[in-house]
């Protein structure tokens, strides 16, 4: 890999902002829209360039080889599963807590790294900064200005949500032979196929009358929220490696916050900050202990 230049950090922070304006983008697309027809636009528009990127580049598509078996699984758990939980989370809590919830993903996947890897072991200093982040979800959730009776479980499904993309990540090993793009392209084709179905038996969207702010911002959650970012992360995996790609679990949450304030108003209480301040903290420390071993 080599080393970072300033286009490269260019490219990093416009995919966290790119995936942090995905969530005021769903609370807005709530208000037309259910949470599975949004999980099924969101992988539906996903798919298009990352499909026509693997037609130009010549790649493959696998969605129906002999390993579909794992492409469907992994479509559901890491695409159909979070993007369900957390369109419907959002309904009710706001795009900015959303945000923070999120941002848990790399403290979870230290966790489960732990118990199903082999050389992602808890060490001291881990485990303190997996304290630190989750000591910030729980404070976070006595913000009773926030997360109350009305939402908590709320909150705690786009947690679980945040969970199903690390749940995902450890399914995605069984096939990490393969070519990124293959392996993406494959889970959002199957995505689409698990979603239509539930879609049209829940939703029945044909009989909606979406504002077009929400319909711009489901467009956008799949075009550039999923499609393109997707396809600006293996740019930066390639040129800069996971370490590098993964600064993006700091930058992610304030990003967010910040744009929940600026776009909808959101409120901002001391405790969100303390929680957010708390979460990062936890994450720096947790990429810092795993460089010990």
């Amino acid at each position: 890999m080599r080393e970072p230049k300033t286009i490269d950090y260019i490219l990093l922070f416009l995919l966290s902002f790119i995936w942090a304006s995905a969530f005021f983008n769903i609370k807005i697309a709530t208000y037309s829209y259910g949470p599975v027809t949004i999980a099924f636009l969101r992988v539906f528009f996903g798919s298009l360039p990352v499909i026509l990127l693997c037609l130009f580049k010549k790649i493959k598509i696998e969605a129906f080889s002999k390993d579909w078996h794992w492409f469907a699984l992994i479509g559901f758990v890491n695409l159909v599963a979070p993007f369900f939980l957390i369109a419907y989370g959002v309904k009710s809590v706001q795009s900015n807590l959303a945000a923070i919830l999120m941002s848990t993903t790399p403290l979870s996947s230290t966790v489960l790294g732990h118990f199903f890897t082999k050389n992602e072991k808890f060490n001291l200093v881990k485990t303190f900064g997996i304290l630190i982040g989750f000591a910030g979800i729980v404070f976070l959730f006595s913000d009773n200005l926030l997360i109350n009776d009305s939402n908590f479980i709320s909150a705690l499904l786009i947690l679980l949500g945040s969970t199903c993309y690390v749940i995902g990540g450890v399914f995605t090993l069984k096939i990490s032979h393969k070519k990124n793009e293959n392996v993406t392209a494959s889970i959002l084709i199957w995505a689409v196929i698990i979603l239509i179905p539930l879609m049209c038996y829940i939703e029945k969207p044909w009989t909606l009358n979406p504002s077009s702010e929400s319909t711009i911002s489901v467009i956008y959650l799949g075009v550039v929220s999923t499609g393109i970012a997707w396809l600006l992360r293996f740019r930066i995996l390639k040129n800069n490696g996971l370490i590098f790609q993964s600064q993006v679990s700091y930058l992610i949450p304030l990003f967010g916050v910040i744009l929940g304030f600026l776009i909808l108003d959101e409120l901002i209480t001391t405790k969100v900050i303390i929680s957010l301040i708390a979460v990062i903290i936890g994450i720096f420390i947790v990429k810092k202990g795993s460089k010990i071993y």
